[in-house]
């Protein structure tokens, strides 16, 4: 059976450390005489990550190996966030759906809160936005599908996902966002929109990806003498 790209990490053992990169390309040059500088910024945006396994045991590493060694080097893609951000840290994390087991709400049932507030439960509020409106370019994004009139629904260094597999952007919010009456805002993103999302292309808040590959095209791993695994790679965000 072929291996369809991009491919998940595994989840047989966490990410023990990831070092995110956000890398411009900017051109400085400067004079050897009055030290002024001429500043460049190129569109170039991409994210780099450095990412470290747990050391453990060959069960647990089995994974992970076959994971990198799928990848055939530079050829094959993989999706990676920001494991720490799961959900954003603005109020979007407070518009989420009933555990499995709970009380059920319908879209437009109202809940009332601890301390007689109400809130209006929309479903998928949380899970996904929409891009509001086509022929979008640059570092802003306008979007729709939140609830109404929540400030500080999206909080700096929150991220975001527009589109889902092979086609997945991996966005950072600079500045905090909220909604207005109709559910919209603009959000300051990096990067730059490479390509401009089709009205309505979805715009996912959990667990946000982007698409990744291999820096090299040789993968390796280190075994001791205790059969502990020891495996990191580099990887540079994919850019079509």
């Amino acid at each position: 059976m072929a291996i369809s790209y991009p491919i998940d990490t595994p989840t047989t053992i966490g990410i023990e450390s990831i070092e995110l990169r956000a890398v411009n390309a900017v051109a400085t040059s400067q004079s050897p005489f009055t030290y002024k500088q001429q500043v460049v910024a190129h569109p170039g945006q991409r994210w780099e990550a450095s990412v470290n396994i747990p050391r453990v045991r060959r069960d647990l590493a089995a994974e992970w190996k076959a994971f990198l060694t799928a990848l055939r080097g530079k050829q094959g893609t993989f999706l990676l966030g920001d494991p720490d951000y799961t959900a954003p840290r603005g109020k979007a994390k407070d518009y989420t759906a009933p555990a499995e087991g709970k009380i059920l709400l319908e879209n437009g049932d109202s809940l009332l809160l601890e301390g007689g507030s109400s809130l209006l439960f929309e479903e998928g509020a949380i899970t996904n936005l929409f891009v509001d409106g086509g022929y979008q370019a640059g570092d802003e994004l306008s979007v729709n599908g939140g609830p109404a009139n929540v400030q500080g629904y999206l909080l700096a260094g929150d991220y975001i996902q527009i589109g889902s597999g092979s086609g997945a952007n991996l966005h950072q919010i600079l500045v905090d966002a909220g909604t207005d009456s109709l559910g919209k805002m603009t959000l300051d993103i990096w990067p730059s929109l490479r390509h401009s999302p089709a009205d309505a292309t979805q715009v996912g808040l959990i667990d946000p990806k982007g698409v990744f590959r291999l820096k090299s095209n040789v993968s390796t791993w280190s075994i001791n003498n205790s059969s502990a695994y020891s495996i990191s790679f580099e990887a540079i965000e994919v850019i079509t």
